[in-house]
């Protein structure tokens, strides 16, 4: 189930790779209906309310678009969700494949932030920053690739040193939900 903010489309501008909700007010509701974005100039932010702009990373702009939650505009022109996708697939290395498991997290009401301070793909929330500490880190490999023992162990005892469960996500190309796989770590 999406959590959708209503029936008006928060209007987001398209600057380089990022998208910017210059009304606080609608800004703060994306953010507090499911952790979208970051406010500008506010690391954690403490509260669901604030006064700056929103700043959305493009992997949420697109699931936003998609959604129908956002209507992005590019100096006073409308951005189809095309352009939003080809330009997120020049930003991320294998958009496809993380964009499809980014919005089955997402779908499944999951909060999803990046994850690249835990070598990851994805950060996943049950509750939100702020709440709780993300149980999960989440990389994603497509389907075929092969994963050595070697980068197991060393995502393992990462995500052991953080207090989080390692998972692969692996997505499907025929549109079916992708596939995890989970690691719990038992010390001997």
């Amino acid at each position: 189930m999406t959590q959708n903010l209503g029936k008006q489309k928060i209007k987001v501008e398209l600057i380089d790779n990022f998208l910017i909700v210059w009304n606080p007010k609608d800004g703060s509701n994306l953010y507090k209906t499911a952790y979208y974005g970051k406010p500008l100039g506010i690391p954690k932010p403490k509260i669901p309310e604030f006064d700056v702009p929103l700043i959305l990373d493009l992997m949420e702009g697109v699931y936003l678009a998609e959604t129908k939650q956002i209507e992005v505009v590019e100096n006073k022109k409308p951005v189809s969700l095309k352009t939003l996708q080809e330009k997120a697939m020049q930003l991320y290395e294998e958009f496809e494949n993380k964009y499809a498991v980014y919005r089955d997290l997402r779908t499944n009401n999951l909060i999803v932030t990046p994850g690249i301070k835990f070598g990851c793909d994805f950060a996943v929330y049950k509750y939100g920053p702020g709440i709780e500490h993300a149980p999960y880190m989440v990389s994603v490999k497509p389907q075929g690739n092969t994963i050595s023992a070697t980068e197991i162990v060393k995502a393992g005892r990462l995500a052991t040193t953080v207090h989080k469960r390692f998972i692969i996500a692996v997505p499907n190309k025929k549109d079916e939900k992708p596939k995890y796989l989970i690691f719990k770590w038992f010390k001997a």
